[in-house]
């Protein structure tokens, strides 16, 4: 699916047919694009369109490089970030011409919102780099919204596990906890790449745009979204910190639980082991003990029994084992 937007006093309107129409576009945007689609692309535009394949390249050199007069530029963004269930894909940035053409297999929220935003807004898009730099600041803003949702619900967390009033038994659900737990993880590991793939764009789009004439106000922009991409790293560690110390956390008391039991099975097994004694000494088959013809001998094997069991279970209440 392609999808072109024009530019309009500073805002963007969507075109209907944007391959029949590509000199009035400023923006392109592919979603899921077929291999049709790419290559009538690539010929209106004379640039090459970077695969998926070429997308998921791991060394920088591969997702950050100009050729010829285009430059590609590819970040790692989340999608379906409503829930902890991320979606980390890349995301290709193509300009060319005076032209930003995006190229994506997955559909991160920010397509979705900026593009609402960039129609009502004048957000200064008349160029491709301009449209660019807002994205990109949109991007930004949208991580910052995900990071601190992630920051309140570990706060929840650690609310729960170290309420005052936690009822001092086993029956706490502590493994809910740990997966609660491991899915933040999860979501701060990935916006810890998101965010050091846009670090790497914006540092190598800066140098682009010192190199052109007219960057200077652009490179500003995005010298203050790279101190704030280091800010947002800062916290993101920080949550992730903080996740890890729950974690330690909720196993600890994992520990204390299963301690607790051990303990309890311990206690038992001493206080059942005075009568098991006893049991076993009357048990014999002697021919000589007294208490076998004495009338009173069961009730008072009995006795010893119990006050063999109680006398124990006194002494480890006293002592505050219990």
């Amino acid at each position: 699916m392609i999808v072109g937007f024009a530019p309009e006093g500073g805002r963007l309107r969507s075109v209907g047919e944007p391959l029949g129409d590509l000199e009035g576009l400023v923006w392109i945007d592919l979603l899921n694009p077929t291999a049709d689609e790419e290559t009538t692309l690539e010929a209106q535009l004379g640039v090459d369109i970077p695969t998926r394949e070429e997308m998921q390249r791991l060394e920088v050199s591969g997702r950050l490089y100009k050729e010829d007069e285009a430059i590609v530029l590819t970040a790692t963004l989340p999608a379906r970030t409503d829930s902890d269930d991320l979606l980390m894909a890349p995301v290709a940035f193509v300009i060319v011409g005076g032209k930003l053409v995006t190229v994506r297999y997955h559909e991160p929220r920010v397509f979705k919102t900026f593009p609402q935003r960039a129609t009502q807004t004048n957000l200064g898009c008349i160029t491709g780099e301009t449209v660019l730099v807002a994205l990109l600041e949109a991007t930004v803003d949208r991580m910052t919204d995900i990071l601190e949702r992630a920051e309140e619900e570990v706060d929840a967390i650690s609310r729960a596990i170290f309420r005052s009033d936690q009822p001092k038994s086993a029956s706490r659900d502590l493994m809910n906890t740990l997966q609660l737990i491991g899915r933040k993880g999860d979501l701060c590991s990935n916006i810890q790449v998101a965010l050091l793939s846009l670090q790497r764009l914006s540092g190598f789009f800066s140098q682009v745009l010192a190199d052109a004439a007219d960057g200077k106000e652009l490179r500003g922009r995005v010298r203050t979204l790279e101190r704030y991409l280091a800010s947002l790293s800062d916290h993101s560690s920080f949550v992730s910190q903080k996740v890890t110390f729950l974690l330690d956390a909720t196993l600890g008391m994992i520990n204390i639980e299963q301690s607790n039991i051990i303990k309890i099975f311990s206690i038992a097994a001493g206080v059942f082991l005075p009568p098991t004694l006893i049991a076993s000494i009357y048990g014999m088959n002697f021919v000589f003990m007294p208490e076998l013809k004495w009338q009173y001998g069961y009730l008072f094997a009995g006795v010893l029994m119990l006050a063999s069991a109680v006398l124990p279970f006194w002494y480890f209440k006293r002592r505050g084992w219990l």
